[in-house]
């Protein structure tokens, strides 16, 4: 006797939970795959104008046309944004003159940090459900393959001769749940780990941007208070 051994006939046969099992599964890679477009574009359009402005800003441009046509925008982000923190902290620093004790490039340099951790913020989004569909996902596989072949040896209870026929087709549809938390997981783990590594390139170009901008305003401050 022939069994339909097919993963469309194995997928509606199976039993209510590995069922349910699958379309997590399903619904979770989905998700994931979105998320990972997604973030690609984005850690991408970030390297790219992260480049621009620092080939524009080490270009020799005058840093407060600048900082006006950043300011003119309707949204700023990355370096932009980190810059226009900085030198408007200095900017409103100059002004008033009163800093409390601390230097105009140490309050400039505390308001780039800020702006350097929000944008962290921004650009790790969304990872933590990554790393929790690489982590999770085998684990739930497993549990609907576990639950398909102790439903299926609890069809064998009531047979006086077992064959492997007849237990073969609740074995094949318990390993596609396993298959399919694979499916989602890999993907997964391999594009946290790799938009981990682009963030933290990103955040070091920040820093550094960060630490050199600081030196820029610190030698500009001595000449600002002087012509104040």
């Amino acid at each position: 006797m022939s069994v339909d051994l097919s993963l469309y006939r194995l997928i509606l046969e199976a039993s209510f939970i590995v069922q349910l099992v699958m379309i997590i599964l399903v619904v979770a890679s989905v998700l994931s795959w979105t998320v990972m477009v997604i973030k690609w574009r984005v850690l991408r359009d970030t390297r790219v104008a992260t480049e621009e402005f620092e080939e524009r800003f080490w270009s020799g441009v005058d840093l407060a046309h600048l900082y006006e046509g950043i300011r003119r925008k309707s949204e700023v982000s990355g370096l932009e944004h980190v810059f226009a923190a900085g030198f408007k902290e200095f900017l409103r620093g100059r002004k008033q003159r009163n800093q409390g004790g601390m230097s105009l490039g140490e309050s400039a340099q505390r308001s780039m940090r800020v702006a350097v951790s929000r944008e962290v913020d921004g650009l790790e989004s969304y990872l933590t459900f990554l790393a929790t569909v690489g982590s999770t996902s085998p684990y739930i596989g497993l549990f609907g393959t576990v639950w398909g072949i102790m439903h299926a040896f609890i069809g064998l209870s009531g047979v006086q001769q077992a064959t492997l026929a007849m237990v073969a087709p609740g074995i094949a549809e318990a390993l596609i749940a396993t298959a399919l938390g694979l499916f989602a997981a890999i993907p997964a783990v391999i594009a946290y780990n790799r938009f981990s590594d682009d963030i933290d390139r990103i955040v070091t170009r920040y820093d550094n941007f960060t630490e050199e901008f600081t030196s820029l305003l610190q030698r500009q401050a001595p000449v600002s208070e002087e012509t104040a």
